[in-house]
This record gives C-alpha cells, sequence and structure tokens, in this order.
C-alpha cells in the first residue's frame, strides 16, 4: 500500500496534493522555504515564467515524505536538492514542450481525455464526482489539471521521437559487461562455518596466556582433534554450546577481517589464529556455495536491456543539452 501511494506521488504530484489537502492533511512550514513563501519568480525558459509556487505544487507530497524521515539541517539539505532537481524538472519540460509546438506537432484532444479518465480510475475509483470535488476544493481547474496531463504526453511523446529506445548493442559491449561485472549475475557466496573464540585478557600477562592457548587449540585441531568438541570445552562465544556452528553465512555476517579468512579458507581447513579486538579466533570452513556466475548466455537480455537503457539515457541528456544550449535560462 506505502509502495502503491509512493508510486501515486511520484507519477501525479499534483493529484496527490489535492488528495493529501482534502484528507485534512495540513501543509507545514518547510525548513528552507524562506523567501519562497511569495509566489516570485523561480526561473525564465525563453518566454515562459516557472514560478515558485508551480515548484512547490510538484514537490509538496514528495516533502510530506521527507519530513516524515528526516528532520533538522539534514532534513533542510533533502528539501534543497529536492527543490533544484524539481525546478530543472520543469525547465527542461518547457524547453520540450517549447520544442514540441516549434515544429507545429498537436495532440489530439482525445488523448487528454483518455489521461484524465486514467487517472480518475486508478485514485478515485471512476468517481468524476469526487474528482472534481477534490479539484473544486482547492480551486483547481480542471483546465489547468489538462493542460498538465497535455504536457505529460509531449514530453513522452518528443522523448520517443528524439531518443531512440531500441538501440542495437554490440556483441562486444555486452561481453565486457559481463567480464566486468560478473558479481552482478553471481548467486550469494555462503560458507558453513565452524569458530572458536578465546577471549583475550590483558591484565594477564599481555594476554600472553590466552595467545598460547590458542595456538595449542589449532595445533589440536590440525592433527584431528573433533572441533565441535573443542569449542564446546574453549571457546567463549554464544555458538560454544552448538559445538562453534555458525551454520551458512555470507560475507556480511562476520567482522571484516574475520570474513576475509572464512571466506580464503578451503572446505575442511583450519585457519590460523586470527586476532581481532584483542580477541583470538580458529576457523573452520565445513562447506560452501553460491558465488558461480549464470553464464553468459543466460544474462546476454538482461545485460542488452541495461546497456539499451544507458544508452537512451545519454541520448536523452544529449538532446537536453542541445535544447538548453539554443535556449534562454534564467534561474533565480
Amino acid at each position: 500500500m506505502v509502495k502503491a501511494a509512493l508510486n501515486f506521488i511520484w507519477r501525479y504530484p499534483t493529484v496527490a496534493l489535492l488528495v493529501f489537502s482534502c484528507l485534512g492533511v495540513a501543509a507545514t512550514a518547510s525548513p528552507t522555504r524562506g523567501a519562497e513563501s511569495v509566489n516570485g519568480i523561480a526561473a525564465v525558459v525563453n518566454d515562459k515564467v516557472i514560478t515558485y509556487s508551480e515548484v512547490r505544487e510538484v514537490v509538496e507530497p514528495r516533502e510530506r515524505v521527507l519530513r516524515a524521515q528526516y528532520s533538522g539541517a539534514e532534513l533542510a539539505k533533502k528539501i534543497t536538492d529536492l527543490r533544484k532537481a524539481a525546478l530543472q524538472d520543469l525547465i527542461d519540460r518547457q524547453l520540450i514542450v517549447q520544442a514540441f509546438e516549434k515544429e507545429n506537432l498537436q495532440i489530439p484532444p482525445h488523448f487528454i481525455d483518455e489521461r484524465v479518465d486514467e487517472v480518475i480510475k486508478e485514485n478515485f475509483g471512476g468517481d468524476r464526482h469526487a474528482f472534481i470535488k477534490t479539484m473544486e476544493a482547492q480551486k483547481y481547474t480542471m483546465s489547468k489539471f489538462r493542460d498538465l496531463e497535455r504536457q505529460k504526453i509531449i514530453v513522452q511523446a518528443m522523448r520517443a521521437k528524439n531518443v531512440k529506445s531500441n538501440l542495437i548493442i554490440p556483441p562486444g559491449k555486452v561481453e565486457e559487461f559481463y567480464r566486468k561485472h560478473k558479481e552482478l549475475f553471481s548467486n550469494k557466496a555462503q560458507v558453513k562455518l565452524r569458530m572458536i573464540m578465546i577471549p583475550g585478557h590483558p591484565d594477564s600477562n599481555g594476554g600472553a596466556a590466552q595467545t598460547s592457548m590458542a595456538e595449542e587449540i589449532r595445533a589440536k585441531l590440525i592433527t584431528g582433534a573433533d572441533f565441535d568438541k573443542m569449542a564446546q570445552m574453549y571457546s567463549e562465544d554464544s555458538t560454544r554450546d552448538l559445538g562453534g556452528d555458525w551454520g551458512w553465512i555470507d560475507d556480511r555476517t562476520l567482522a571484516p577481517e574475520l570474513s576475509r579468512v572464512a571466506f580464503s579458507l578451503n572446505p575442511g581447513a583450519i585457519s590460523k589464529v586470527v586476532d581481532v579486538g584483542g580477541n583470538h579466533y580458529i576457523l573452520k570452513v565445513e562447506a560452501r556455495q553460491g558465488g558461480e556466475a549464470k553464464p553468459l548466455k543466460d544474462v546476454r537480455s538482461e545485460i542488452e536491456a541495461r546497456l539499451r537503457q544507458e544508452q537512451a539515457q545519454e541520448l536523452q541528456e544529449h538532446w537536453l543539452a542541445s535544447l538548453r544550449s539554443k535556449a534562454y535560462i534564467k534561474t533565480f
């Protein structure tokens, strides 16, 4: 339910603001609002003015989420970053709409009708009356809402026109990505571990006695002593009664120093005595599993889709940069 709400906020920020307000969720003062409380000019894009009010309409629902998660200076920074990103999005939207209009392109009215119907169906259960009442309660006109939806359609259409999505990825690039990022396609490596922990006691001859004990235990293990029995006799960690059995662990279970040792051992091997934080550890890996990468043939389509998306993103940024370079843009 939370995920659906967040998707709604990001997809329809204006409607989300209206819904939240109608439900009695009052707007709270932003720690970064300051002079922006006056509806001044946030940016000028050629002959189009973008106001602070427009920026706030976009970010208000998202700011509510941030305020529930953060506070103080961290909240202020996140809201500032959010508003900067929102303003840039509005600038880019205007550039795209202006490019669309410059080409004398048109959006058929029924496209906008269908988009409005979709919003009403998904977010108001198909109740058009409830949708209109919500709009009226906030003095928000249908004309303005339709214009915003028109802009979204234009942006989608212009991106599809100027940014290819069916890019061909050379096989060599797929293979190179696979070689460099094999871990992305690997099962999580795990080891079945037993461990003995001998705590150090600095007040007892600098811990020399405990170091000597740990070395003696290791020597017995190497010559065939049962690890589980030695753990029950000497280990002082929480797995003592289990014979030092930690079961299956991944590389994040232990401290990094111990994890590196555990994952370097072959099954059946006994580690050297490892000193960490003044304590002494002896590790034994009984088995290993995972860590094997899927064959390239099984992940080729996944890699191609990923590289295609990255290339499309680069093309989009190049296209937007071109629009920006030809426009007069002033931010305040």
